[in-house]
């Protein structure tokens, strides 16, 4: 088995990764799909966190642009992160992967709470730890939580796993001729304005000095293939 060249890393798989081709809600063989993909990364003694999105199953802003509190629909979506935490956890347990969630939201009786001393607690003993909540605030996304889970748990990359296989000018399947990047530095994707993670995400990857990997999360054994430097991807950084 070919050496990983990173050694802990923040895996950010969309909600709508889990989806797969149902319109709403969780897709199990995808979510075993995933699985399977993290289960492949630890075999390589990688240590793993992950953060999910809930857009398969709620979305903040849709109760905002409806002239609701987004407040309120914020929190809603924070808990559509948890549900989703939850089914992946449990796909990664049917195999035997030791695995945490850690919420930014207090909900004992589910899930544990975040703190990093517990983060790094939990990937010492070889635990995958899958952060829900978002950051636990309103008006931050799951991409901001990624990049802050990244650098509190001291990871060497962040892997985005997208809808497709790199970073593009635009998107492939509404413009066949998009130009794909294979390199771009942190400041490149913000002048750009490259629609991969949001401009705080981006930022705080750069202020953090975390490379961005963003790749297709549809891609069966995709994630450990990038993690040994093969694979399509783009690599966001300043090196």
């Amino acid at each position: 088995m070919s050496q990983p060249i990173y050694k802990r890393v923040l895996l950010k798989a969309s909600g709508e990764a889990l989806m797969g081709s149902q319109g709403f809600g969780i897709d199990v063989t995808v979510a075993d799909r995933i699985a399977s993909d993290i289960a492949e990364a630890r075999e390589m003694g990688v240590e793993v966190g992950v953060v999910v999105g809930g857009g398969n199953i709620f979305r903040g802003v849709a109760v905002a642009s409806k002239g609701g509190d987004r407040v309120t629909g914020d929190h809603m979506g924070m808990l559509g992160t948890v549900i989703n935490a939850l089914a992946l956890a449990t796909s990664l347990r049917k195999l035997d992967i030791d695995t945490v969630v850690l919420s930014a939201i207090s909900m004992p009786e589910i899930c544990e709470s975040f703190s990093q001393r517990a983060t790094l607690y939990h990937l010492s003993l070889g635990r995958v730890v899958i952060f829900a909540g978002g950051t636990g605030n309103p008006f931050f996304t799951t991409d901001s939580a990624a990049a802050l889970r990244a650098a509190e748990m001291g990871a060497e990359a962040i892997f985005k796993g997208t809808q497709v296989d790199g970073i593009y000018s635009a998107d492939p399947k509404k413009v066949p001729n998009a130009e794909r990047f294979e390199h771009l530095s942190h400041s490149q994707v913000l002048e750009k304005g490259l629609a991969v993670m949001d401009v705080a995400a981006v930022a705080l990857a750069r202020e953090n000095s975390i490379p961005i990997i963003v790749f297709s999360i549809h891609e069966k054994g995709g994630f450990a293939e990038i993690l040994t430097g093969g694979g399509r991807k783009t690599i966001v950084s300043d090196n």
